[in-house]
């Protein structure tokens, strides 16, 4: 199989068609079933090392059933400083470097792969890494369209894969206690939840282009996305103020608060969203400057704003989520709780039992899972649900319109232009993973 030119026409088919059910048979025997014996180590691979990627060389390394086989990135003074860490944190280790994930995806020995790339890259490197047997560990947010995340929810089902988003706030007791709480019915019947996120995008100013430095391999950082003069501005952390790459602030952290209410509601999908806001005036980042949005679900509303709601509790978290109920209501933020009953406010309500078993750590249980082949706290049937809301809500702020959502036939009702913009032209050679549900559908 090659992977490292420009795609023969077999391949750029299987990336165009794949998770559709009628290449299912045929292509399925292509997969390494690759699976991981309870007395070996895992091999695991990290592609993207600069802030969160190398939290996860030292997350993982410190795990005493891995072993750093391989360390990616497309610019070599980061690729080069890991190593070297990776080194120091395991010194027997074989860490061998690489500029193209490419070329880690074909070693056999290699059980897990670690995603913190940009976001744009998240599906490919993941529905790859599936097709080549291996278990992923994937940064947030999932991906960057509705057609992307059904892509790789259907590659996992297909390549029998386990994944993991890197939601690690959801392995905090705090988090699960929360969830209990909501569960117990001690608030009533929940009717409205708001999220928030203080800061937006900043403009980063109208820098002048540049070339490249040497070394960043800069077409391949831009991979499927349109390609743009290079500035220092759109790469590396900044990166996610843009829209070609990723959603801002908004995007960012929508799944690290979201995620309690999905789980403690086990919300469906959305059936109108209205956002509004504003982008940066003072620069080239186009990402949310402010944003707001409205979602109506069956029998729940459910706000986010970028401004600190003006419920008791809220005060000054810079980031949260309320409960509203019948009978009460609760904040939560990733560390604390402030529950209201009665007009008394309580951190907790002792009478109310654990009922979830907590967490043994957001890696730990993703590596057990690794071995036991079961399904992660964070898993794709569950971050897909979560983030797709965020999605929609993305494509409601640039129109600057409410949309309505039909979520049997994922679409928008009596609205192309919406619909278009639930997948994204990826530049060639790369090819964006076709599903079943958007096979055929106008890009």
């Amino acid at each position: 199989m090659n992977l490292y030119g420009p795609a023969p026409m077999r391949r750029r088919e299987f990336l165009q068609w794949l998770g559709m059910a009628a290449g299912a048979a045929a292509l399925a025997g292509r997969a390494r079933a690759q699976t991981v014996s309870p007395n070996d180590k895992i091999n695991v691979a990290h592609i993207g090392v600069g802030g969160m990627g190398s939290g996860h060389l030292g997350w993982f390394a410190a795990m005493p059933d891995v072993n750093i086989a391989a360390i990616c990135d497309v610019d070599s003074t980061r690729l080069d400083a890991a190593v070297a860490t990776a080194k120091t944190l395991q010194p027997n280790a074989d860490v061998r470097g690489y500029r193209d994930f490419r070329h880690v995806l074909d070693r056999d020995d290699i059980d897990v792969v670690t995603c913190a790339t940009p976001d744009h890259w998240h599906t490919l490197i993941t529905t790859m890494a599936f097709e080549a047997g291996k278990d992923v560990y994937s940064e947030k947010p999932l991906c960057r369209t509705v057609a992307e995340s059904h892509a790789m929810v259907e590659a996992r089902q297909r390549y029998g894969r386990v994944f993991q988003l890197g939601t690690q706030i959801h392995a905090e007791d705090n988090y699960h206690r929360a969830v209990e709480l909501v569960r117990s019915g001690i608030l009533g019947k929940i009717h409205t939840v708001r999220l928030w996120k203080t800061g937006g995008s900043p403009g980063l100013g109208f820098p002048a282009d540049e070339a490249p430095p040497p070394e960043l391999d800069w077409e391949m950082w831009q991979g499927p996305t349109v390609r743009r003069p290079y500035t220092p501005v759109r790469c590396h952390f900044t990166f996610r103020y843009f829209w070609d790459y990723s959603g801002g602030n908004w995007a960012d952290f929508w799944c690290h608060i979201a995620d309690i209410a999905f789980w403690a509601l086990d919300l469906g999908q959305p059936k109108r969203i209205h956002a509004r806001g504003a982008t940066p005036t003072d620069g080239i980042a186009d990402t949310p400057a402010t944003i707001d949005v409205d979602y109506e679900f069956d029998g729940l509303n459910l706000h986010w704003s970028t401004d600190i709601p003006d419920v008791p509790g809220a005060d000054d978290r810079g980031i949260g989520c309320q409960f509203e109920g019948s009978e009460g209501s609760m904040v939560v933020d990733y560390g604390s709780r402030a529950i209201f009953l009665g007009g008394e406010r309580l951190d907790d309500v002792p009478e109310v039992p654990q009922s979830i078993p907590r967490s043994p750590g957001h890696q730990r249980n993703f590596l057990d899972c690794v071995r036991s082949r079961g399904l992660t706290e964070s898993n794709l049937d569950y971050a897909h649900n979560m983030t797709l809301p965020m999605l929609l809500g993305c494509i409601s702020f640039r129109l600057q319109r409410p949309l309505e959502w039909d979520a049997a036939a994922q679409r928008f009702v009596g609205d192309a232009t919406a619909n278009r913009m639930l997948s994204t032209p990826y530049h060639q050679p790369w090819m964006l993973p076709q599903s079943t549900i958007f096979a055929g559908r106008e890009s």
